[in-house]
């Protein structure tokens, strides 16, 4: 990844540092070494406010420059830093929210002079939170290549199939399409694998995950995704797979049939579709984002599916979330969430319905906010499509 892009992201965690008075940031967690170094190691960024970052990696042992110091355990940490030249700092920020109980402490005694804070995560969560333009570019590829996949789903569909038996051969069109399979999401309580195929009432199912329709899934180890549903005629199934194509979550849904589904089905599946385009119309910069979950509570209540809308029984809080390189970043559109969108903001926007004995409609697309509104990236075909 060429420099200017890693000092382009580096430096936007720099500013809030020193809005926070921080010296310097230990950086050990894999998605913010992919921000800020753009791959994954085994080891820790040290990122100081004026001077170029550092890398003192354990794994692999393969990596050379400049600035790159080999490191066998944390400890080694201060007298490396000091044999950068570099004073160490006064004020230490550590990736408090990700970082283990015991990994946290081991790096906090390794400075035992440091004011050593917890609010790594979160601020370098908020730092990605408005994307580059490289950033926006790996979406724009992704969407591509998110839609190419989607587009050959009739192709594998057989009669008979179960959910689970379709969603492996989709799950085999996104790796061909360039997938790298991995779901990223923040949080150790939200699991799943690639994504979700949800058909019949299946989709209604509770899950345990914070995730806008859940899935009774295959195992209580895994409560979430097709279960071995049999997808059967005049029911509708949702695919919804997240497009890492790039190290960037990608995110879109669409919704299938076999045969025709009910004018009911069409009516809430219409609804949702008009929920998007009025939601989509008014987000801007500046906008509140729940004003934009207001205005969807709103149109789905007047349509009449309120009671069906994110969910039957369990209801996702939500109808949009932030993107990057976790599937769950900022901003989230939900209520009493009063962040305002910014130009370069990447988010999912999902207004989802579930019909009992029928199944999911609705629709999900990715959106990077620009100075103007907002942008698609995920463009594959809206409407039901009848297999």
């Amino acid at each position: 990844m060429l420099f200017p892009e890693l000092k382009q992201r580096r430096d936007k965690i720099r500013i809030l540092m020193a809005q926070q008075g921080i010296d310097a940031a230990l950086i050990a967690c894999n998605v913010n070494l992919i921000y800020t170094y753009g791959r994954v190691v085994s080891g820790y960024l040290y990122l100081p406010l004026n001077d170029f970052a550092r890398l003192f990696v354990k794994r692999p042992n393969t990596i050379e420059g400049e600035h790159v110091m080999s490191i066998r355990k944390p400890e080694q940490l201060p007298d490396l830093i000091k044999e950068c030249g570099l004073p160490l700092p006064q004020k230490l920020m550590l990736e408090g929210d990700e970082l283990s109980f015991r990994e946290y402490n081991r790096l906090a005694a390794c400075f035992p002079e440091t004011e050593v804070v917890s609010c790594g995560s979160s601020l370098i969560r908020q730092a990605r939170a408005t994307k580059t333009e490289m950033e926006i570019e790996f979406f724009r590829r992704s969407g591509v290549a998110h839609a190419k996949a989607y587009e050959q789903i009739p192709s594998v569909y057989r009669p008979g199939m179960t959910d689970l038996q379709l969603s492996i051969e989709i799950e085999r069109l996104m790796r061909l399409e360039g997938c790298l399979g991995i779901f990223r999401v923040f949080g150790q309580s939200m699991e799943i694998f690639m994504g979700s195929l949800l058909a019949g009432d299946n989709a209604a199912t509770p899950s345990p995950y914070d995730f806008a329709l859940g899935g009774a899934g295959l195992d209580p180890s895994l409560p979430g995704g097709p279960n071995g549903t049999l997808i059967q005629p005049g029911q509708s199934f949702m695919v919804d797979m997240g497009g890492n194509f790039y190290g960037y979550m990608c995110d879109m849904s669409r919704v299938y049939s076999i045969g025709k589904l009910s004018e009911q089905a069409y009516a809430a599946h219409q609804t949702c579709l008009e929920i998007q385009e009025a939601v989509s119309s008014m987000a801007k910069p500046g906008v509140i984002c729940e004003d934009l979950y207001n205005k969807a509570i709103e149109m789905v209540t007047k349509a009449g599916f309120a009671d069906y809308f994110m969910g039957v029984g369990q209801k996702a809080k939500f109808i949009g979330h932030g993107i990057g390189l976790e599937i769950n970043e900022a901003p989230v559109i939900a209520p009493r969430i009063w962040q305002e969108l910014e130009p370069g903001m990447v988010f999912a926007l999902e207004p989802k319905i579930v019909l009992p004995g029928v199944g999911p409609l609705g629709i999900e697309n990715s959106w990077v906010v620009t100075a103007e509104g907002l942008e698609k990236l995920t463009t594959a075909p809206e409407e039901i499509i009848e297999l």
